[in-house]
């Protein structure tokens, strides 16, 4: 049994300070006012105790990648994930012709089995979320063209274990009878890289869709007269919406904006790519170039290739821009992403029955130790 003391304790509602949280085979059992007796004592030194974030949409980093089809690719990313605060992930593969995304699946149902072991040694694989291959060509953005598929359910039936997630375009043809499918046999479907109108997005909504990739990016925007994607998406409460917050991709004046529309469907993400977290300059990504330059990743063209953000920072960069609470930006990195894929049940929150899923941050969280299902895979 452990015992977290000496921190202040993020729940979904709220914080609480003066209290312990207590956990034992790796899930927590309660929150009480003093540590069990002959109980392992881990001190937060007044920092913060918080859920262990969720990523459901991240390809890569330092030159790993999702896309790859490589388990031993997927063990690094989670390790290092974890020094970022991420316990749970969604490994998300490019738009590629099927064979190789079918490598991609086998090798992420892979490490879904692996990562339940102790030695695994980082954040836990959850599934895949599959950006692609039913995507619109106007609204392809890094995407490979050659790639697009026109959507067919019985490719989708063999890896249903293992996509969690999956971005479809819901005006291509095929589209709507494939999204009734896929989300009749437990497919979260994803309505992204779209050129749709409004009424075709409403049409994705009734046919199935709960989730918007990346909102804002590579899909019809907002306008007055025609609402666009974006404006069906933040409209309508059955949607949960992505927001890569790193100031970026969107602008932090609309931070606050997302926050009061979507409330608790409002998700974080990083939409990270393999050559985040490289040096400054250009960079070979499966045969493409992309120039790094901080925070931006780009093909030469100017075209947005993805992110180099991490949850943590997902996280502050969140708080800063719209003065909003800890535990309700933590609550968009956790909680929301759990719901929204349907793993809350086990994950997201801090909350007894629960996997012991921990991050203890300092007060401007930075993470200084991650525990996945109650083991320390990072800090101390």
């Amino acid at each position: 049994m452990k015992c977290i003391v000496n921190g202040k304790i993020l729940l979904p509602d709220g914080e609480l300070a003066g209290r312990t949280l207590i956990f034992d085979g790796g899930v927590i059992t309660g929150i009480g006012d003093k540590p069990v007796p002959g109980a392992e004592v881990i001190d937060a030194k007044d920092g913060y105790v918080s859920p262990g974030l969720i990523d459901v949409h991240i390809h890569g980093f330092m030159g790993w990648d999702a896309s790859n089809g490589r388990v031993s690719e997927l063990q690094l990313m989670s390790r290092q994930m974890a020094r970022w605060g991420t316990t749970a992930w969604l490994p998300t593969t490019m738009t590629l012709h099927w064979p190789e995304l079918s490598l991609c699946f086998s090798a992420i149902r892979r490490a879904m089995s692996l990562s339940l072991r102790s030695d695994w040694g980082g954040a836990q694989v959850m599934g895949c979320h599959a950006e692609g291959p039913f995507i619109s060509p106007a609204k392809k953005g890094a995407q490979n063209g050659d790639c697009i598929q026109t959507p067919d359910v019985r490719k989708v039936q063999t890896w249903t274990d293992v996509i969690r997630l999956m971005t479809v375009a819901p005006e291509v043809d095929g589209a709507l009878p494939f999204i009734r499918a896929a989300a009749s046999m437990g497919v979260v479907v994803s309505m992204g890289h779209t050129d749709a109108t409004a009424r075709e997005a409403l049409a994705g909504i009734d046919a199935g869709i709960t989730h918007a990739t990346h909102t804002f990016n590579a899909m019809t925007p907002l306008n007055h007269r025609e609402p666009g994607a974006v404006g069906v998406a933040l409209g309508d409460d059955r949607v949960y919406c992505e927001l890569i917050a790193d100031t970026f991709h969107v602008h932090p004046m609309l931070f606050g904006l997302m926050a009061r529309q979507k409330g608790d469907r409002l998700v974080l993400i990083t939409d990270s790519i393999q050559v985040a977290h490289l040096p400054d300059g250009p960079h070979d990504q499966s045969g493409q170039t992309v120039i790094v330059d901080g925070i931006r990743c780009r093909f030469p063209d100017g075209t947005i290739a993805g992110s180099s953000l991490t949850m943590d920072r997902a996280v502050r960069n969140f708080a800063q821009h719209t003065g909003l609470p800890l535990y309700q930006v933590v609550n968009m990195a956790s909680l929301y992403p759990a719901r929204s894929v349907g793993i809350d049940g086990k994950k997201g929150s801090l909350e007894a029955g629960k996997d012991a899923d921990i991050v203890i941050t300092d007060g401007d969280f930075n993470v200084r130790s991650t525990f996945v299902r109650g083991e320390c895979v990072y800090g101390a």
